[in-house]
């Protein structure tokens, strides 16, 4: 294994969509582009839609967080944010030209406890006002152990909520310290408490292995930890290095544990999930079988977009707030990332996008194929297609990932095995036209 981490330790992307972003072509977008294929994407959905809310704003700075965030301790920004919010939502229900139907709502952030319980309340009524919900419709949210109160829990389960992301990382005090990131375990167990009390049916634990400061008995007590409060699914990433995309990084650098231990962590952690009882699903993360992810996973029906796994398949993705991304299925759009860049597109009755990018029908193939790998770990294709878009293949990648017993890859198609899960951003890596056309992989965290 320590041989296969040294080959196959390179930066590369996590593919929560493909093209990635660094690869879109954004010359070629335009807001007229995008409205239009918001439109088709609405109608061939059937009118129904999912939802991301990109709530930025943050007390504090967690010095290993990659998100795009607003530090502040003054809640006066929330009723601001939310009116603008609100504007955002209106240009695409007259987009929209009917009403539509939403499957899925996922608060994000940034912090989304930070704003108040009767705040977020108005946001959803008020996105929900012109909107009609699908029988077999979602609502989670992102909470921070810290602030998310018994009212926060009370408010959201009455509005339809029923599953919590809590982020925890890590529960060592020395590793918490490191990355600015606090919270007790007995905070922790008091607000999954209160969860369950309140009717949420699926409670997620966000954990990361490769923080600065972590060792693997470190990282075994925090699940073994994790275990005792049984979330129902956990996702157990891998940190993401990029201090050149986020300083406060650089602050830790020298308290990094090398690659051959982070991934001697992974392993202990999906040691002990799976002795638990957790199922291994996509890309680190794991579920127990009665989690409605699981479930998806087991009926071949896991989805994977910009807010990661999610059993809501819906051709359209609209998000709103500062820096969200959209998805069209044939396009893509980024809001602006700076607030008041945001504030002034809206001023003048324009969707704030600031980038995107127009799927191509090799494009659609390639991120078809790339998609069955992160939420089946197999794709199959014909003959003709194989033709069609293995120009951009990388067939030495494929051929090594086969000899190193990680895959097993014919004219027929691609099947990830066991020994290959830890390895997956590289077996999708094989199938990125754009990629390897470009050669362009610095501006990627590692990807083991």
């Amino acid at each position: 294994m320590e041989n296969l981490i040294k080959k196959y330790n390179v930066p590369g992307p996590r593919y929560t969509s493909y093209p990635t972003v660094p690869f879109w072509e954004i010359e070629k977008h335009s807001e007229k582009d995008w409205k239009q294929a918001v439109k088709d994407g609405f109608w061939r959905s059937g009118k129904e839609i999912s939802l991301y809310i990109h709530l930025p704003f943050c007390e504090s700075l967690c010095t290993y967080c990659g998100c795009t965030t607003r530090i502040t301790r003054n809640h006066g920004v929330e009723s601001r944010y939310i009116k603008y919010l609100l504007k955002e939502w209106s240009i695409y229900l007259n987009t929209f030209s009917a009403r539509p139907i939403i499957k899925e709502i996922h608060l994000g952030g940034g912090t989304p406890t930070f704003f108040s319980a009767d705040n977020l309340e108005l946001l959803i009524n008020g996105i929900l006002e012109n909107a009609t919900l699908a029988d077999n419709y979602e609502f989670g949210f992102e909470g921070h152990p810290g602030n998310t109160t018994e009212e926060h829990l009370k408010t959201l389960s009455r509005l339809g909520f029923r599953r919590i992301s809590l982020g925890i990382q890590d529960f060592d005090p020395e590793v918490q310290k490191v990355i600015n990131r606090k919270q007790s375990f007995e905070q922790v167990r008091a607000v999954t408490s209160l969860a369950r009390k309140y009717g949420f049916k699926s409670i997620n634990f966000d954990l990361i292995y490769g923080l600065p400061k972590q060792t693997t008995r470190s990282v075994a007590k925090t699940i073994e930890q994790t275990i005792q409060l049984n979330p129902s699914r956990i996702a157990f990433y891998g940190y993401a290095h990029v201090p050149w995309v986020k300083a406060a990084q650089t602050s830790f650098e020298k308290y990094l544990p090398q690659p051959e231990d982070r991934a001697g962590m992974y392993q202990l952690g999906k040691r002990l999930l799976t002795a638990a009882g957790y199922y291994d699903i996509g890309m680190d993360h794991f579920a127990q079988h009665h989690d409605k992810l699981y479930q998806a996973f087991d009926q071949g029906q896991l989805h994977r977009n910009f807010m990661g796994y999610t059993t809501q398949d819906t051709d359209l993705l609209i998000g709103l707030g500062m820096s969200s991304i959209s998805d069209s299925w044939t396009a893509f759009s980024q809001n602006e990332k700076l607030l008041s860049r945001y504030y002034e597109r809206l001023d003048s009755n324009e969707l704030p996008i600031t980038k995107g990018h127009q799927l191509t029908v090799e494009d659609l193939k390639i991120r078809k194929h790339i998609l069955n790998l992160m939420c089946k770990f197999e794709t199959r294709w014909t003959a003709s297609e194989l033709l069609e878009i293995g120009i951009g293949f990388n067939v030495e990648l494929m051929n090594n990932l086969m000899n190193d017993g990680l895959i097993e890859w014919d004219e027929y198609g691609v099947q990830i095995l066991d020994a290959g899960r830890p390895f997956i951003r590289n077996i999708c890596m094989a199938l990125d036209a754009r990629l390897w056309n470009a050669q362009k992989f610095s501006r990627f965290s590692q990807t083991v």
